[in-house]
């Protein structure tokens, strides 16, 4: 299985233009939430215990991220859990209104992930890797923390191996 820096690398490689990496700050939120909210109906009693699609797809994900590294596997369960408690907030709104939520969500977060590939000039990581569903959050986490002066390490080795992080212009369509 592959580290986490090479998942980073491999991802951190179709996303070097700063506006495309701005928009996943929105779009893969959304996202993460809109799955968490459409996966979270119904609940299937196991021994006693509700348990939702979204739980069992949130907990393979953390085992994912807890794998590739412990302190950022913890940070993004934490994340994963805050997404379900989101989520459990959407069970009582009537059906209509959950799923509009659920799609809408879903929908808008992809909008932004296209615009920004768009200006990338490249199609997403996940075209080409489907693992790039799971890294996708994880980048998000750990461009924040760069942002924040953490992880230079990990920062400069992303950077030296996919190249540096450029103000863009449009490029050609997505390639």
């Amino acid at each position: 299985m592959k580290t986490l820096t090479d998942h980073l690398v491999q991802y951190a490689r179709y996303h070097r233009d700063r506006r495309n990496i701005a928009t996943h700050f929105v779009g893969i939120p959304m996202i993460v939430v809109a799955v968490t909210v459409l996966l979270n109906r119904p609940a299937f009693d196991v021994s006693g215990v509700p348990v939702t699609l979204a739980m069992v797809v949130a907990a393979l994900s953390a085992l994912f991220y807890l794998r590739l590294d412990l302190a950022l596997g913890a940070l993004m369960t934490a994340l994963l859990v805050g997404s379900l408690a989101l989520a459990r907030m959407t069970d009582s709104l009537p059906t209509a209104q959950w799923a509009a939520l659920g799609v809408g969500l879903f929908v808008v977060g992809w909008i932004f992930q296209f615009v920004g590939h768009f200006w990338e000039g490249r199609k997403p990581a996940f075209v080409d890797d489907l693992m790039g569903l799971l890294v996708g959050p994880l980048f998000v986490v750990t461009e924040a923390g760069f942002a924040l002066g953490l992880g230079k390490s990990l920062e400069a080795t992303i950077t030296e191996a996919a190249g540096p992080v450029r103000d863009g212009a449009v490029k050609a369509p997505l390639s």
